[in-house]
């Protein structure tokens, strides 16, 4: 029978280990990383505006969304497009 002895230094070094796989598996994407499609209530915070001027901007075809499962998605480069005074007409 073969009997190996673990220290309190391996059994850390295992803990380092691990943690760092675990966080390089689920760590999440860097702030950097922009979504290419946003929710309503992000455009509304990142634009700092209301439901009722986001639903104008809709109406008025300044913002064109794809509603999937009720949910509408505005494509970031149109965000972008606006916000830099971009429009394509």
């Amino acid at each position: 029978m073969n009997v190996e002895i673990l220290t309190k230094h391996d059994l850390q070094e295992f803990r380092t280990q691990l943690l760092g796989d675990l966080k390089r598996i689920f760590s999440l994407p860097s702030q950097s990383a922009e979504k290419a499609w946003i929710k309503s209530a992000e455009v509304r915070k990142l634009l700092q505006i209301s439901p009722n001027t986001l639903q104008s901007l809709r109406v008025s075809g300044k913002l064109h969304p794809t509603k999937v499962g009720g949910i509408l998605y505005y494509s970031r480069e149109e965000i972008d497009n606006l916000l830099n005074g971009d429009q394509k007409k």
